[in-house]
């Protein structure tokens, strides 16, 4: 068994131990956080499974290709990928992003001759960045925004210009970083792929909709990635061992447990809550950062939003930054892993973490200062 399968398992017993003490010690607090939590985790499930569809019909390869074929620089292709992530997290989920556009674009580097380095810790770097955008970019704003029920239209109208700013903020710090990597001029060019325009892209569209339109699009999204995806099941396009890879229910279920017990932890006990009321934004949005490190952003969501926070806004800029800083912070970590050494590659993370313990701090300035500009907070 691989390092990594043994990881998620290990985060499976944990989740269930930690579910199970958390029902055992106060049943209707648990209750409660499993009901703030449940969403996020469906939604991301039927956001992995449209993007397994929508990767399969070549929409990423195929932007790959184009945006090899028309950047004829290093700069360039690098300012290309940076809005190719950016939409795919806003829309997709940042998981979505990170599991299929990193071999994408490290494939897409490479059929240039080389400078794989800022594509590869971009796409990690800013795909947390820029899953401020949407409520379904990342699951820390479902869990967050539970206490509020904000249609995806209100949250988009009060966070587009803070994620904007988040997102170049980190796009500038990874090109600093990997000024080098960015010289690589393009060589002879594999012709584009043609995707397919069909089921994945419909079911990119429809997803998109619901969560900008719904309050609640979990259960909506849900059943549209599990009807693409059980049609190609059905019709032998795709196998049950590669869909149960991309959704992964171990780690998705160890996370949710975690969760759950954390959140029922923050019902219980008063001190974050009574922490978060004497903190302005810049101390509530560090709080989070530092607490995605210790637990992970989606545990740390349940706690520190096991009751209303005072600034929500600020808290979920710290959750969705704040993992740029370690492996620990955020899902997107291992899957990025992943799928990295799955094309050969073998990503640092000491690197990625020194671009984020820059990269974190200014992202998460701007953000706060565009915040508090626009009266979003």
């Amino acid at each position: 068994m691989k390092s990594q399968d043994r990881l998620s398992w290990l985060l499976a017993g944990a989740g269930v131990a930690g579910l199970a003490a958390a029902a055992v010690t106060s049943p209707a607090d648990a209750a409660a956080a499993a009901s703030q939590d449940w969403s996020p985790f469906v939604l991301v499930t039927g956001l992995l499974l449209i993007g397994l569809v929508a990767n399969d019909d070549g929409l990423f390869a195929a932007a790959g290709h184009q945006l090899a074929r028309v950047a004829r620089s290093g700069a360039a292709l690098f300012v290309g990928a940076t809005v190719i992530i950016g939409l795919a997290t806003a829309t997709l989920n940042l998981d979505t992003s990170v599991a299929f556009l990193t071999p994408v674009l490290v494939y897409t580097a490479r059929s240039r001759g080389g400078g794989e380095g800022p594509l590869l810790y971009g796409c990690l770097l800013l795909s947390n960045a820029g899953s401020l955008f949407l409520v379904g970019s990342n699951l820390t704003n479902l869990i967050v925004l539970g206490h509020l029920h904000l249609s995806g239209a209100v949250f988009l109208a009060r966070m587009w210009a803070p994620a904007l700013a988040a997102l170049l903020v980190t796009a500038a710090v990874v090109a600093a970083f990997e000024h080098r990597a960015l010289r690589v001029s393009a060589g002879d060019l594999v012709p584009p792929e043609r995707p397919v325009i069909g089921l994945g892209l419909v079911a990119v569209v429809l997803a998109t909709v619901l969560v900008v339109a719904l309050p609640s699009p979990a259960i909506p999204v849900a059943v549209t990635g599990a009807a693409v995806a059980g049609f190609r099941l059905v019709t032998g396009k795709t196998e049950v061992r590669k869909v149960a890879g991309v959704v992964g229910v171990p780690t998705l279920a160890g996370l949710f447990g975690v969760a759950v017990a954390l959140g029922t932890l923050g019902r219980l006990w008063s001190g974050p809550t009574v922490l978060l009321s004497h903190l302005n934004l810049w101390g509530t949005a560090a709080v989070a950062a530092v607490s995605t490190v210790l637990v992970n952003n989606l545990p740390a969501a349940s706690l520190l939003a096991a009751r209303t926070p005072g600034h929500p806004f600020a808290l979920l800029i710290g959750l969705n930054l704040g993992p740029n800083l370690f492996v620990t912070g955020s899902l997107a970590w291992l899957l990025w892993l992943r799928a990295a050494r799955d094309t050969g590659e073998q990503p640092s993370i000491a690197r990625a973490s020194r671009i984020g313990a820059v990269a974190v701090p200014l992202s998460m300035a701007a953000a706060l200062a565009v915040l508090a500009l626009t009266g979003s907070s």
